[in-house]
């Protein structure tokens, strides 16, 4: 057996081959560009990597070019933690020296001597990354919008408390068209105290709204012409400056969303497994494209539920040492997954009587926390979607939860 360890970095890679004694076969430093993968090709083709005999890959990332050309033909690539790459390191040597060339030696050793402890990068279908990279995206997209949402909530507080209160009917708030435009119309409190009913109901229309215009608009015109506290008139022009350059930002963010969204939804759909994940509570296309972009459909990747739910982190994990024990929550785990699972839980409760006995047995019986039950119901969940994949099987209210909730929390 041979083995191959990539210390890459931003503008070259340092490759190192060894034997099974561990004896250095071959040492490169190549270029971030074509001509450096072919070296790596050309290497590893030299000691014998062919489709019978693929040399397994070590490196401390799962994306990139150079991964999507190692990962051609039948080679494994395995994705080390760099932090257990680290530990490793302490392994060859106690002096903490470190270079790139013994940071890929330390790689290829991990699978010289554990690779049976290291997962692969999953074999998933080129649909499944393609919704991968948009679901990821487009969860990117809404946290980033959150933020500037957020920033711009903030920055409102400071000077013009009125448009906050106008928007807060609004479902959606300062993320909604309308409260968009009445901002870009209306920079500063005094501005908008000066805003005719015309005006108003101009930016209501421009921003697509249809019904409700005049009643809307009477209730901003009145809201608007309320007493407010104002600054002096040149900070506030200076704080509308400033909220006009947020609320491009936003602007754009919103409009990044909603466009990733709708080709995350669009992809997610063309998946055979979309019909398996949208049968569960909770589960619409935009979370449901969530889950699958973190399981993929590599069924090899999970032997069972209980893997599974490990690298969600929706388990529970024991520490124990001599008299002491404690059982905690996982703290790592794949954030992503976990983030959506929170948010399935959540949209659960109220579409599925046995999702909601399960949280309220938690919740009044167990005595947890509202985070805590969640984590719990997701964990059911999770545990349920994996055997309805693997068995090609449509959620089953009756057969998930064929009993009471407390009955089954009991029995679980």
């Amino acid at each position: 057996m041979i083995y191959c360890g990539i210390d890459w970095a931003e503008k070259h890679h340092d490759v190192v081959l060894i034997d099974e004694s561990g004896r250095l076969l071959a040492k490169r430093r190549i270029a971030d560009d074509l001509a450096g993968y072919q070296v790596v090709l050309d290497v590893l083709a030299e000691h014998g990597d062919r489709a019978e005999t693929p040399i397994p890959v070590a490196i401390e990332t799962n994306r990139g070019l150079l991964v999507a050309v190692l990962r051609t033909g039948a080679r494994k690539v395995f994705a080390i933690n760099p932090l257990a790459a680290a530990r490793y390191r302490d392994r060859h040597s106690v002096s903490r020296k470190k270079s790139d060339l013994g940071d890929a030696l330390v790689l290829a050793n991990i699978l010289r001597t554990d690779m049976h402890a290291h997962r692969p990068i999953p074999e998933d279908s080129d649909l499944v990354r393609s919704v991968a990279v948009l679901a990821r995206a487009q969860q990117d997209a809404v946290w980033n919008r959150q933020q500037l949402g957020n920033q711009l909530r903030s920055l409102l507080r400071e000077y013009y408390p009125a448009a906050l209160a106008a928007v807060a009917p609004w479902k959606g708030g300062l993320c909604r068209p309308e409260a968009l435009a009445v901002l870009q119309a209306a920079p500063t409190p005094t501005d908008a105290a000066r805003m005719t009913r015309t005006q108003i109901g101009a930016a209501l229309k421009k921003a697509g709204r249809q019904r409700g215009i005049e009643a809307e608009t009477e209730r901003l015109r009145d809201l608007f012409r309320s007493g407010w506290a104002h600054h002096s008139a040149l900070t506030e022009e200076a704080m509308g400056r400033q909220m006009l350059a947020l609320l491009r930002q936003l602007k754009a963010a919103c409009e990044a969303a909603d466009d990733l969204a709708e080709a995350t939804e669009e992809a997610f759909l063309q998946h055979e497994d979309a019909e398996i994940i949208l049968s569960f509570p909770g589960l619409g296309p935009q979370l449901g494209a969530r889950v699958l972009a973190e399981l993929g459909d590599d069924r090899a990747r999970f032997t069972d539920a209980r893997g599974l739910k490990a690298y969600a982190g929706s388990s529970p994990i024991t520490r124990a040492s001599g008299k002491k024990s404690s059982i905690t929550r996982r703290r790592v785990k794949n954030q992503r997954l976990n983030h959506a699972g929170f948010l399935w839980a959540f949209s659960a409760l109220r579409a599925s009587p046995g999702v909601m006995a399960r949280y309220r047995y938690r919740r009044d019986t167990r005595g947890d926390w509202h985070a805590s039950a969640l984590r719990n119901v997701f964990n059911t969940l999770i545990g349920q979607l994996h055997h309805c994949l693997r068995h090609r099987a449509h959620f089953d209210e009756a057969a998930a939860f064929p009993v009471s909730g407390i009955q089954v929390s009991q029995a679980a």
